[in-house]
């Protein structure tokens, strides 16, 4: 049962992350001309509300973690809302363990830079406070604790883990 609560958060955590890559992460390497005014009205509104001047004026090294969200993450994020949403599916289980182990990567820059960083007060302002730092961290830590749960489960699950398990009971059937 408890597995399977995981699971059923593991695809709506891919599941979501479809159109927050499509329309609001991508903005930042795709020509504005290709996004509907809501979506960039959205991501504005975002950016004052929570003041995360990084979807707006993205620097080089937040770009090239949206480019590996678009070219490595993206295509597997329906793949993976798929196996989770059907659960069980072992075949997952190492292309869950890389994806966890580069998004969690990821995350500790970011966090770092949110937490450490004397953001500018314009053009885009960024946190000033502890108290909207660390709002704006809430925001970004979904993303690391769901694939470090992810992460977890893959190697702790015995469900998942193929280790003996599965290749065993697949040569008995030979």
């Amino acid at each position: 049962m408890a597995l399977r609560v995981l699971e059923i958060i593991f695809f709506l955590y891919f599941f979501s992350h479809i159109p927050i890559t499509l329309f609001i992460d991508l903005q930042a390497l795709l020509p504005a001309d290709l996004y509907p005014q809501p979506a960039k009205d959205l991501l504005r509104w975002y950016a004052e509300a929570f003041k995360d001047p990084m979807v707006l004026d993205p620097p080089v090294w937040f770009k090239s973690f949206i480019f590996c969200e678009a070219v490595l993450q993206g295509p597997f994020f329906p793949v993976a809302a798929y196996a989770f949403l059907k659960g069980g599916c072992r075949w997952i289980r190492t292309p869950a363990i890389v994806y966890s182990v580069h998004v969690a990567t990821t995350l500790v820059p970011i966090l770092a830079h949110i937490l450490l960083y004397p953001f500018p007060t314009g053009p885009h302002p960024g946190p000033q406070t502890s108290r909207e730092r660390w709002l704006l961290v809430s925001i970004y830590a979904p993303y690391l604790l769901v694939p470090l749960l992810l992460l977890l489960t893959m190697l702790l699950s015995p469900t998942y883990c193929t280790a003996g398990g599965g290749r065993a009971r697949a040569k008995k059937r030979s």
